[in-house]
């Protein structure tokens, strides 16, 4: 299968350079990582064909004083589905479902909020903007390539509650529609080894009530090494940071927003046969510099991939 022995777990190096950073997924921080490189491997322009993958993901903050507390635990359902050809471009579509669980507090008041719906779908593309010429049988010892894409605004962002729009937290989508580029490389260490690495601006978009979320600049550098014939190791480091979110048209601030993050993230890949590949990984937080009063959690992912068409 191309995920395990054509290299795209096979992990890759890269240096990629891109501008600026932006928004986030139904929550007031983006994620970290890169989702292609998680959910389709590192150099997914190497071999024609389709690719699905379907990812879980459990992520979880608390935000504000104990006298007034929020605490956002979201369940995400994603599926990719992803084609490349010309053995240079791939265009990928992710289309996320949420199950958000918010708890606010205030003085001895709590209440608890339970969302679910369409988040917010991303169409992208990527394309190898070059690589070097093949090495015996290693194949493209190095690519680097250019992302671009946009995250749209089709996700649910008007959950009610007894007629009233429940927090911007709880919403399953953001509302904004939102631009994003970057820049990712890979390169081979040896048959058994490799590096990758990419980083990310992301532009975000107002809302139609006012909220705009922070604008963010990713980076991510990964090692994988082969453990087997059917297994493969990876381990990351993922960068990000953050402005604070604007709370409505005026520019006004959430000083509880935003900051950076750095976590380091083991993987493991398992090639069960028949062109599907399952993933499990957890991104744990190393280092924490969030603006006001935050606290992000480990971020826990499982999933599955499925080579098929040319890219067997």
């Amino acid at each position: 299968m191309s995920f395990l022995h054509r290299g795209v777990p096979l992990a890759a190096v890269a240096l990629a350079l891109a501008g600026l950073a932006a928004p986030a997924d139904a929550c007031s921080i983006c994620r970290c990582g890169d989702p292609t490189f998680t959910a389709l491997g590192k150099d997914v322009v190497s071999a024609a064909g389709w690719r699905f993958a379907l990812d879980w993901e459990h992520f979880s903050k608390t935000q504000g004083p104990a006298d007034e507390l929020d605490s956002v635990v979201e369940q995400r359902y994603t599926g990719i589905l992803a084609y490349t050809f010309a053995d240079r471009v791939l265009l990928v579509a992710r289309i996320p479902y949420s199950r958000h669980s918010l708890v606010e507090t205030a003085g001895a008041d709590v209440e608890r909020t339970d969302t679910s719906g369409l988040a917010d779908p991303e169409i992208y593309g990527q394309v190898r903007l070059w690589s070097s010429q093949f090495a015996g049988n290693l194949g493209r010892r190095a690519s680097v390539s250019a992302t671009f894409g946009v995250k749209t605004d089709w996700g649910v962002n008007d959950a009610s509650r007894d007629g009233e729009r429940l927090d911007e937290h709880a919403q399953p989508g953001t509302g904004s529609t939102d631009v994003f580029f970057g820049l990712s490389s890979y390169y081979l260490l040896d048959r058994e080894s490799s590096l990758f690495a990419s980083v990310q601006s992301r532009l975000p978009g107002s809302n139609e009530f006012g909220y705009r979320y922070g604008k963010i600049f990713l980076a991510n550098f990964a090692y994988e090494r082969k453990l087997g014939a059917k297994l493969d190791s990876v381990v990351e480091l993922n960068f990000r940071h953050s402005d604070r979110d604007e709370i409505d048209a005026t520019g006004a601030l959430d000083g509880d927003t935003g900051g950076t993050m750095l976590y380091v993230t083991p993987r493991l890949l398992v090639d069960v046969g028949g062109g599907v590949v399952v993933r499990g990984a957890v991104q744990i937080p190393v280092v924490e510099n969030l603006y006001g009063v935050q606290d992000e959690k480990a971020v826990y992912n499982l999933g599955v991939t499925y080579s098929f068409g040319g890219g067997n």
